[in-house]
């Protein structure tokens, strides 16, 4: 799995479809061929594989400690899905706050946990909206 690491990446495949949506989180895609503006260019995505970004935006989580976490309950959760997804780019946003009252700690497990829980929905949803694929025997 390939991550996405410039603004260009980050915008085109936010320019595309949302293909899942969770309380906390929205999944983004958009296939690998979709930049039609400057074929001269050098291409946004060089590598036919599954391509990840997760986007945690200081709106949504005020600390860097838990932007951090929740990007790597991501990435962590996403690995488990690779096989599922088909060969494309796909950026995981946060679209709302965890409420600060019920996880305190800024990375506290039970976010973790409560991060984790949520990914594997939202990416289940995509993996039936995709086709129906098997869910990982990890989950």
């Amino acid at each position: 799995m390939q991550r996405l690491k410039s603004r260009r990446q980050f915008q085109a495949v936010l320019a595309g479809s949302t293909l899942a949506r969770t309380t906390h989180f929205a999944l983004h895609t958009v296939a690998l061929n979709a930049d039609p503006v400057d074929q001269a260019a050098k291409p946004l995505f060089n590598v036919a594989a599954v391509w990840l970004g997760a986007m945690v935006p200081k709106r949504w989580a005020k600390r860097a400690v838990t932007r951090n976490a929740l990007k790597r309950q991501i990435y962590a959760v996403s690995d488990l899905y690779q096989a599922q997804l088909p060969v494309a780019a796909y950026v995981v946003r946060l679209r709302s706050g965890f409420d600060r009252a019920q996880f305190v700690s800024a990375s506290s497990e039970a976010l973790k946990l409560a991060a984790r829980a949520e990914m594997h929905q939202l990416l289940e949803r995509a993996a039936r909206s995709l086709g129906g694929a098997q869910t990982p025997a990890a989950a």
